[in-house]
């Protein structure tokens, strides 16, 4: 059992700038928080109250350089919000865990059960003027270590953002000073000032996904699992997909880690889901950071939401199941290559003309349970998002760095993140998916992994 012993609002420690803050980025993200888990090990013998005080503190600092985390949504027209910067302050919630008396005994840190109540729970059924844009839970163990659930409101911070957020909040725990090259910049007009009054593109993430065709049967349930990669099986991997194309001119550079996997997933999960309905429509969305897209390149430091939807060629189960895996992880490229600087600048003007942004966000969310509505109609589609390369060794608040760091939680139907082992020698994927598709999704994964390794050896 976990229990809550103390909620705190934290407050800028400093006054801050009032005001309110719009981004054409940020309208198209859900107001759900994302759930960032940092698992530490026992450190020394501080009283507990020390940790509590150190984080009260230190976050209270953060919140002047990083004061929008301090403020509330407030709806505007059309169904789009803005950040009000009215310094209410971010909720820090104090907790033990008393069901198990080690890390240890959490296993892998799968995102459910125990683990997701490491994160702070979060009432969206009050008006969004009372909801805090940034919760902290810290949960302490017999044991002596510590976990540090963070919820971050997605509207306002993206996952680059957030690691520097972390690194700054860490710091000042730490008590160095900030230094000038780590001030963030929090002027969403710098964005927003790149779009196209007349799009240039055909912006197919915001089109409806292909739905499920025919019978469900019985209710669905969600689940959540892990499946591991070591290095040697993602460069098994690589060298499969890669090899396909050699050197020629269709192939100008190698596939990365992420489209790999990604596409991997996408095959397995496909053929979990098969019900001899090869021409079922399917396809993957991520996210992509546009800073270094942009030309010139935006801002690193910018501390809003930059990160970009796209989407995949549809394709048919059969197209999935009967190619190569290579097929699945050029699909894949072709999503983030469309990303472009002058991609994103249609796709801000795309945003600025739509009539109804509760319809914008669902199509790309869909069918996360936030958003989806009714009984659960089937899901032939993957969203997947990488945390991959996130420097969370840099959330060292005085007593180590993290040794995990993974999403706190998951409901969301056929989403998945993939992120770095803290050895950083493998790959973590959190999945979630219909009950009846998991077990048959886990052999897929690493039964299609050894066929690469088989034919590797021949």
């Amino acid at each position: 059992m976990v229990s809550v012993q103390s909620c705190y609002t934290v407050t800028p420690s400093e006054p801050t700038p009032n005001e309110k803050l719009y981004s054409l980025c940020e309208q198209i993200k859900l107001r759900t928080h994302a759930p960032l888990l940092f698992v530490y090990k026992p450190h020394g013998h501080e009283k507990a109250s020390t940790f509590v005080h150190i984080l009260r503190t230190s976050l209270s600092k953060a919140l002047v350089i990083y004061y929008p985390l301090a403020g509330r949504l407030s709806w505007i027209e059309g169904g789009q919000w803005e950040i009000h910067c009215n310094g209410k302050g971010a909720w820090l919630l104090e907790a033990n865990c008393d069901e198990v008396k080690n890390l240890d005994d959490l296993g892998d840190f799968v995102p459910t059960n125990l683990v997701s109540k490491l994160m702070p729970n979060i009432d969206y059924g009050v008006p969004i003027e009372e909801v805090p844009l940034l919760v902290v839970q810290l949960t302490r163990f017999q044991c002596g270590g510590l976990v540090i659930g963070v919820a971050l409101c997605r509207a306002v911070i993206d996952g680059i953002a957030t690691m520097h957020f972390m690194r700054t909040w860490a710091m000042l725990a730490r008590g160095e000073n900030v230094d000038l090259k780590e001030m963030p910049c929090h002027d969403r007009t710098l964005l927003d000032s790149q779009k196209l009054h007349m799009g240039l593109h055909e912006h197919l993430e915001f089109h409806p996904p292909p739905p499920w065709v025919g019978e469900l049967g019985d209710t669905r349930v969600v689940v959540v699992d892990i499946v591991k990669l070591t290095q040697e099986q993602v460069e098994k991997l690589k060298k499969k997909v890669n090899s396909a194309y050699g050197a020629s001119a269709a192939a100008p550079r190698p596939c990365s880690t992420f489209e790999v996997i990604a596409g991997h997933l996408w095959r397995c999960v496909s053929k979990a889901r098969y019900e001899g309905n090869g021409d079922q429509h399917t396809r993957l969305s991520t996210l992509v950071n546009c800073r270094n897209r942009l030309r010139p390149p935006f801002l690193d430091c910018y501390a809003g939401n930059a990160a970009f939807p796209t989407v995949t060629p549809t394709c048919s189960f059969d197209d999935l199941m009967q190619k190569p895996l290579s097929y699945a992880a050029w699909n894949v490229r072709k999503a983030l290559e469309r990303v472009t600087g002058e991609f994103v600048r249609s796709a801000l003007g795309h945003i600025e003309n739509q009539k109804d942004m509760n319809m914008v966000r669902n199509n790309f969310h869909y069918p996360a349970t936030s958003v989806h509505e009714g009984p659960f109609k089937g899901n032939p589609n993957l969203f997947v998002v990488s945390w991959m390369n996130f420097p969370f060794e840099d959330a060292d608040f005085g007593w180590g760095k993290p040794v995990y760091f993974g999403p706190g939680f998951m409901d969301s139907e056929g989403k998945a993140f993939i992120f770095n082992n803290a050895n950083g020698n493998g790959v973590i994927v959190a999945i979630s998916l219909d009950s009846s598709h998991m077990d048959s999704f886990k052999k897929l994964f690493y039964d299609d992994i050894e066929e690469v390794f088989t034919l590797s050896k021949l």
